[in-house]
C-alpha cells in the first residue's frame, strides 16, 4: 500500500502573524497607516515589507514586491499577506498597491499572486478603498482572515 505524501504548508494565521511583526517595525505618522507584508511561494518565505520601510513613502505591498523583483523570481504562484487592505488610492499622488499587484501579475505571470490575505479592510481615515474589490474584479482571490481585525488596526493606527 502507498502512503500519500503530505506537505507542511503553513497556516494563513501564521503568515499573517508574521506580517503583524513587520507592520510594527513600521515609524507611525499620522497621516499613514503602519502595515506590514509578507510574499510566500508555497511554504517559503520570498519577501516581506513594512510601511516607509523603504525611501519614498513606501507602503508595505510596494516594498515587499520591490524587493522580490530584486531575486531570481520563483516559478510558482505567490501569495500575499497584509495586515490591512491594500490600497487603492494614494494621497501622496504614487502608484496604489492594488495596482503594483496587478501590474506585477501582468509582468511577471510564472509567479504572480493569486491570492491575497488580508487582516482587516482599510478603513477610511484617509481615503474610500475599493482595493477589494479591484483585485477580485482582476482574477486575484482576496480573503479576509478572521480574527486579526482588531489588532491590525490597533498596530495601523498606533502613535509615535
Amino acid at each position: 500500500m502507498q502512503m500519500a505524501s503530505s506537505i507542511n504548508v503553513l497556516s494563513p494565521v501564521h503568515w499573517l502573524q508574521l506580517a503583524l511583526n513587520h507592520a510594527r517595525r513600521s515609524i507611525p505618522t499620522p497621516t499613514a497607516f503602519c502595515v506590514g507584508c509578507v510574499i510566500v511561494a508555497g511554504d517559503q518565505l520570498v519577501s516581506t515589507g513594512f510601511s516607509r520601510e523603504l525611501p519614498g513613502n513606501t507602503h508595505a505591498e510596494q516594498c515587499a514586491l520591490i524587493k522580490l523583483k530584486q531575486r531570481p523570481l520563483p516559478e510558482i504562484k505567490l501569495a500575499l499577506y497584509s495586515t490591512m487592505e491594500p490600497c487603492s488610492v494614494r494621497l501622496s499622488g504614487q502608484v496604489p498597491c492594488t495596482a503594483t499587484i496587478l501590474d506585477f501579475n501582468q509582468s511577471h505571470p510564472h509567479c504572480r499572486i493569486e491570492t491575497v490575505y488580508v487582516g482587516v479592510g482599510e478603513p477610511v481615515d484617509f481615503v474610500k478603498c475599493e482595493g477589494t474589490s479591484k483585485l477580485l474584479a482582476n482574477g486575484v482571490r482576496v480573503i479576509k482572515v478572521d480574527g486579526f481585525e482588531e489588532e491590525c488596526l490597533d498596530v495601523a493606527r498606533r502613535k509615535a
